[in-house]
């Protein structure tokens, strides 16, 4: 899976692991039978990242898990 966004004004940007687009993904392969759940998905080797990505399935819900690094916290007032 590679993800790449923009925020229109500034460069193309890859996110380094997406469980988002693996959890889409995830739906697809299982509903095709493509591959059945749990797996785990490496994503990111090729910009240097060892991202792991772990798929399960329970009860027709796809469940996404992993490992973060949390590299900036804080609160916002909306």
């Amino acid at each position: 899976m590679r993800a790449f966004f923009t925020d229109g004004a500034g460069p193309l940007r890859e996110d380094p692991v997406t469980g988002s687009l693996n959890a889409a993904a995830a739906e697809w392969l299982i509903a095709t039978g493509r591959i059945g759940a749990p797996y785990l998905a490496a994503q990111g080797g090729a910009i240097g990242r060892r991202g792991r990505v772990h798929i399960n399935s329970e009860d027709g819900h796809i469940w996404v898990g992993g490992r973060a690094d949390v590299v900036i916290s804080g609160t916002a007032d909306l």
